[in-house]
């Protein structure tokens, strides 16, 4: 099994199962649009990824509050699933609203959108930044702030926003977006170029913090994969598990989405990190 570490009391597995690739985002448009995505997860597909998530030892499921998903995680508990969920907020519905949808599913966290976050501090609305943390905490379940910015962690923890946990994306998409509303709003295609150079500064933010983090887009979004032959991708993933886990609080964990049109990617991921774990 996956090794696990404490969220709030709860144990969840070192390996999270994300849903960019459930919802159609893309950030390697040329080889697998967003389009695409979204013809193959249909929801009965989705619902057989969360099943075998639970198969290959993955007990937590991070999970975007849209009402495809919401609808499909309904379906996923009364057929027996058993994931843990943290939800990330959905911008495009009124925050208040979107966390009592996401209660009804029983989450254990629930984090703001890392894109529509970094806007609100980029234009100073330190305000409202923290009134809209004040909702979720309101929910009663752990509170956690979602950022793109190494920086925003370190100021979070300074100021004491009072977050109980912090998504740790590895690649700053604002650097090239700064004062740019999220896709989630303006509905254009994710493209965005990762920079190779970005993960050493989110690794140390990380270490600083008390908080448990979840580290997001290690793959860069499937960047890291373009150009490599199918026979090199399998030690690109485990090189970038061991950097990963070297880098990160023994008490944090990582979040993947997968696409399993073509392979298993579940799998491939959920052995992968059972190895490195296992050195």
């Amino acid at each position: 099994m996956i090794p696990t570490v404490d969220f709030g009391g709860i144990q969840i597995s070192r390996l999270l199962l994300g849903d960019n690739p459930f919802c159609g985002h893309s950030y390697i448009n040329d080889v697998h649009s967003g389009e695409e995505m979204m013809d193959y997860y249909t929801a009965e597909r989705v619902l057989k990824t969360l099943f075998q998530a639970e198969e290959y030892g993955i007990n937590t499921y991070v999970a975007l509050a849209e009402q495809f998903i919401l609808r499909i995680l309904r379906q996923y508990r009364n057929e027996g699933g058993k994931m843990n969920i943290i939800f990330q907020s959905y911008p495009p519905v009124d925050l208040a609203v979107n966390v009592r949808q996401m209660m009804e599913c029983n989450p254990i966290g629930i984090y703001h959108q890392g894109g529509t976050f970094d806007l609100l501090l980029e234009e100073e609305k330190f305000e409202e930044a923290h009134q809209r943390l004040e909702i979720i905490r309101a929910s009663g379940v752990k509170v956690g702030v979602a950022s793109h910015v190494p920086e925003v962690l370190l100021q979070s923890e300074k100021e004491n926003w009072g977050a109980d946990f912090y998504m740790a994306c590895l690649y700053n998409a604002r650097r090239t977006q700064r004062g740019q509303q999220s896709g989630f709003i303006t509905g254009n295609a994710k493209e965005l170029e990762f920079y190779p150079g970005d993960p050493p500064s989110m690794y140390e933010a990380i270490r600083k913090v008390n908080k448990p983090c979840i580290a997001f887009k290690l793959f860069a979004g499937g960047q890291v994969f373009l150009g490599k032959t199918s026979d090199e991708i399998p030690a690109v993933v485990e090189s970038i598990y061991t950097e990963v886990y070297q880098n990160i609080k023994p008490g944090d964990t990582v979040c993947i989405g997968v696409f399993q049109k073509l392979t298993d990617q579940l799998k491939e991921n959920a052995d992968a990190v059972k190895k490195v774990l296992a050195k």
